[in-house]
């Protein structure tokens, strides 16, 4: 496969998105921070992390509020250096009660494949855990367990 950079091609327009989700789902903030320019600049909600170390802290804040985790995402476009993605991700609070967050993501990326933009605007649906439809263990989600369009999401 050609190299994760831009100009991106279909193919590897895809790949970045599953590497995105990939890192995601490790719940590694370390990690995902790797893939984001040192003065990366997000806006997430109502947040704007700028810069690793505030992307660390967010993610980290994140996923002890966020708890069992899983994230799928999707290509929706793409050209040149700048990709849109679609994603749903499952967590449940502290008290229990389960969530699916739907979004939609705009990313602008550097010469060198490393996200240097990253616009997210989500919303929060309350769910019963009989509504979930994201049941892989923790980590990567298989290859072969189903995507958004699949699930009609």
């Amino acid at each position: 496969m050609t190299a994760l950079i831009p100009p991106f091609t279909h193919e590897t327009a895809v790949a970045k998105v599953r590497m995105a989700e990939d890192g995601w789902n490790s719940h590694d903030p370390v990690r995902v921070s790797k893939a984001y320019t040192e003065d990366c600049r997000w806006r997430n909600r109502a947040e704007f992390p700028v810069g690793r170390p505030q992307i660390v802290e967010f993610l980290t804040q994140k996923w002890q509020r966020e708890l069992d985790y899983r994230l799928i995402k999707e290509i929706w476009a793409f050209e040149a250096n700048r990709i849109a993605v679609r994603f749903a991700y499952e967590w449940h609070d502290e008290s229990g009660q389960w969530f699916r967050s739907y979004g939609n993501e705009n990313w602008d990326f550097a010469p060198d494949g490393l996200m240097q933009r990253r616009f997210a605007s989500i919303n929060d649906l309350p769910i019963a855990e009989s509504e979930r439809k994201f049941h892989w263990p923790l980590g990567r989600r298989p290859d072969d367990h189903p995507g958004l369009s699949d699930l009609d999401l």
